[in-house]
Parts: structure tokens; sequence; C-alpha cells
């Protein structure tokens, strides 16, 4: 074989055609009609010139893939090669479809062993991407089946090159390069008695497919965090509490946060006023405030606009007391969710009850979802959460001591990990004497990410000082989350053994 000086990848050009029909009858020596005519050719290249694309070695064909968009819909799950591709006119191209359908791949045989058909893939993908077309489909041929059709079915032969005890040329290649089997297909192509007729539909994701719209509100891809590591001191009410609220708001508006994260009971130091009554009376007076405050981050979220989560504070519902807190959305409207597990002092002091409500929340920035402290503890919460697509955890928690946070920090790393998400997590700081159970405070804010080569190494986007008033601003980048979920050193939603275990809500 020649040595390599030089691999040119280019589009397929009229000219190429006496070439690249000499490549084919190399490349297809056992069918009977391996080669395309010259008018076929031209027509793929005057309808779709993106799609066909040949790899040149020292200036020679030595690969070549052709393909069609089509709208996917218009056609049975069961379509053959001929159905397809329009009895080989290709007038089933449509600029408007939403597949990038693979007509053809070959590497003449003297070019083979060097990598060719993944820089052709690789290609096609990058198409995919660019046209923003929800993937690529096609009919794998089974070259090999014929040596085992007296002793295995079709479905049983795909499994056994999956699993790599026996070899296939051709579906080997696609299941190392991200295909899957979606259907298995009988009579796919007329003539080809080496797969006996049966294809593999096979079919690659495009993850960064966006469904076409004119919503201009179109999600954002890199969302930006405001955590607030809020200090406890005494205030002498709701305006002057707001007032300091309102100064983290402004400040996190000004950088063009996305979201504003407050802690678990920020507003504790309104109790102060009712110091002389019992732990479970002052909690209840201070639930009297809960809904005014909603309405005044309500307003601030659209004035500033920027997502507003509120932390969490008492709610007294139909008599029941709950630790709940509020999604303002920068559009006007406002969601709520519970704590889900109270700690023992908040069951035994406070007579505070466990929510009901496990959701996620569809945003501007995507769907994200919101534990209050002890909940992140819970691995199975979070985890409901990512199989609804959650993207970023937020996680407003309160904890006197090291201890405490450690549990808090620890297992939130933990879920950011196991759920292929950002988790971010903001607490409170300081002292204030006058309030009893709620004394002391520590907190050191921080984002997590999983940890895989595009991430931090360490799983720690960024941190605040420890035990200080201050505001920690991240970006994070969704799109990576999507690299991660699909190509991941591991990946740990999709390697679930759902064969052995399931997990689903209750109610």
């Amino acid at each position: 074989m020649e040595l390599i000086q030089k691999i040119e990848l280019e589009l397929l050009n009229k000219s190429d055609y006496q070439a690249l029909k000499e490549a084919m009858i190399e490349a297809y020596p056992n069918l009977p009609e391996p080669a395309w005519d010259k008018k076929q050719i031209n027509t793929l290249i005057n309808k779709f010139p993106e799609g066909q694309i040949v790899l040149k070695v020292n200036g020679h064909i030595a690969a070549c893939a052709l393909s069609i968009i089509v709208d996917y819909n218009q056609f049975s799950h069961s379509h053959t090669y001929k159905k397809i591709t329009g009895d080989y006119t290709f007038n089933t191209h449509d600029d408007e479809g939403n597949i990038l359908y693979g007509i053809d791949v070959f590497v003449r045989p003297m070019y083979r062993g060097h990598r060719l058909g993944r820089r052709l893939y690789e290609y096609r993908k990058e198409l995919c991407e660019k046209l923003n077309l929800e993937g690529i489909v096609f009919g794998g041929r089974m070259p090999n089946y014929h040596q085992y059709a007296d002793e295995m079915t079709p479905k049983q032969y795909i499994e056994k090159v999956k699993t790599r005890e026996i070899h296939d040329p051709v579906l080997d290649f696609q299941f190392s390069n991200d295909f899957h089997v979606t259907k298995l297909m009988k009579g796919y192509l007329e003539g080809d008695d080496a797969s006996q007729e049966f294809a593999a539909m096979m079919k690659w994701n495009n993850i960064y497919y966006e469904v076409p719209t004119k919503n201009i509100n179109v999600s954002k891809t890199i969302v930006r965090l405001g955590l607030i590591q809020w200090q406890m001191r005494s205030y002498s009410g709701v305006k002057e509490l707001m007032e300091q609220a309102e100064y983290f708001v402004d400040a996190l508006s000004a950088y063009k946060s996305d979201f504003a994260l407050f802690p678990e009971f920020f507003n504790a130091p309104l109790m102060s006023a009712y110091n002389k009554l019992t732990e479970a009376e002052a909690i209840r007076k201070l639930a009297e405030f809960t809904q005014p405050l909603i309405q005044e981050f309500s307003k601030l979220s659209i004035s500033y606009n920027i997502n507003i989560i509120t932390g969490s504070m008492p709610e007294l519902v139909d008599g029941v007391l709950y630790n709940a807190g509020y999604l303002c959305k920068r559009n006007g409207t406002v969601e709520r969710f519970e704590k889900i597990h109270v700690t023992p002092d908040e069951e035994r002091i406070w007579g505070m009850k466990g929510g009901n409500q496990i959701r996620t929340f569809d945003t501007d920035c995507g769907k994200i979802g919101i534990l209050i402290c002890y909940d992140v503890e819970f691995p199975e919460l979070s985890r409901l959460m990512a199989l609804e697509g959650m993207s970023i955890l937020f996680v407003p928690f309160l904890t006197d001591t090291q201890h405490g946070f450690s549990r808090v920090r620890y297992t939130a790393q933990a879920r950011a990990i196991e759920n292929e998400c950002y988790v971010a997590i903001a607490g409170s700081i300081g002292n204030i004497p006058k309030v009893h159970n709620m004394d002391m405070h520590y907190a050191e804010s921080m984002v997590f990410s999983p940890c895989d080569f595009s991430f931090p190494a360490s799983g720690i986007v960024s941190s605040a000082t420890p035990n200080t008033e201050m505001v920690l601003i991240s970006d994070v980048d969704i799109d990576m989350l999507k690299e991660l979920h699909n190509y991941g050193t591991v990946k740990n939603l999709k390697d679930r053994r759902t064969d052995l275990y399931k997990l689903k809500k209750m109610r």
C-alpha cells in the first residue's frame, strides 16, 4: 500500500465521478450493482452538496459518504431502502426535514484500517448539529449474517455482535460510533444476500437538537448563578430585612445573574420580637410574614429581571406548619416547594410536618430542582428530579455547626456526581442570641459539578469564604451536561441497572 502523505476531506464534485465509480466497485465486490450511475450522483450533489463527501488520500478517493435529509415522519418505521430513496431518484430529500439519512458509506479495501470511516461519521455528526437535525438514521447491513443464518435469528445475531461474540464489520463500526439499533427490518435492500436482506435500523441522536419554535424565549446554555451567603443580624422589621435582601438582588442583577438563591430560614431574625413565647409559638408568628415576603420577592424578580429562590420560611397551611419556599420567576409567575424531610428538631420543637411535593420546575434556563437542607441527604429525591431532566439543583440550607454543614456539603456534591447535574448550596452565617433554637450558624456556600474532563477535577466550580457575608457568582454550562450524559468517562444515569431496580414516585 502506498505511503499516506496527505488526507483531505472534500465535498464530492461532479468531476470525481469516474474515480468514485471505480472506488465503489472495489468496495462492494459482492453486490450486483455496486456503483451509483452518474445521473444519481449529480442529483445528490445538486440537491444536497453538503451531504456528499469524500476522503482523498494523496489525491485519490479513499472513502465516501452520501446522505439526504428526510422528513422521517412521512415514512413508516419499516420502510425499505428503495422507498426512502424515492426509487433511487432521491426525490425524498427535504431541506425542511428532521433526519439526516445515510445513503451510503464505504472505504476502499486498500485504505481500511486507518479509521477513515470514523472521519466521515464525525463530519456527518457535525453536519447534523449544524443543521439542527434530530439525528442520523440508516439501514445497517449485516454482511456476515449469512454465515450464521441457519443457527440463529437476526435478533440473536445482533445481540452477539453487541457482546463481541461475533464480528460484523458494519455493525461493529456503527456500535463503536454511538449508533444504536431501533428496529430489525426484513427485505430492506434487494439483492443483499450476505445480509439475507435483513438490516438493522441504526440511529444516532443529536443531543443539541432544539425543536424549531417561533418562541424567542429559548433556554440559555450558559447560566449564571448567584448565591447569597446571608448574615444573620437583628432587623427592626420586614421592611429593613427586605432592604437587605434587595441589596443582594440588585448586586446579582447588575452582574447579569439568572438566579438568586437565598438560604433556608433567612428571615429567622424576625423571631427575636417573640422570644418570650415558646419556640413553637414563635415560629408560627414568623409564619405570618411569609406571604407578604413572597409578594415582595416576586416584585423584585420582575424589577431586577432575575429568578429568585427565596430560601425557605415557615408556612401554615390549613393549620399545618411546613418548611416551604418559593421560586419567583422573572416573568412574574410564582411556584412553591416544600421540605420533604423535616429534621428531628423541626418536628419535636416546632411541630413541623414534612411536605408531599417532589417536583422539578421549568425556567427560562432549563429544568431545575430545589431541595431544602436535610432533603439533599436523601438521594432518592434528586434522582427522581434528574430522571425528569433537571440540570441544576438548588439547596438552601441552615446549619449551626461544621458537622451539620459537612453533611449537607458532601451529600450535595454526591448528588452532582450521581445525577450528572450542577448543585448550588447557600447558607446563613453569624449569631442571633435572641432567637431560641436558631442562635448559631455556619456556612460555606458552594457550586458543585460532576467530575469529568470538562469539569473541575475536584467537582467544585466555586466556593464562598467560610462564615463571611458575601455573594458567590458562578457560570455553569448546560451543554457540557449533555456531552457528559452521552460521552462521559462514566455515565451514571445511563448505566443504571433498571433490570434490577426501579425508583418511582408514590403520589
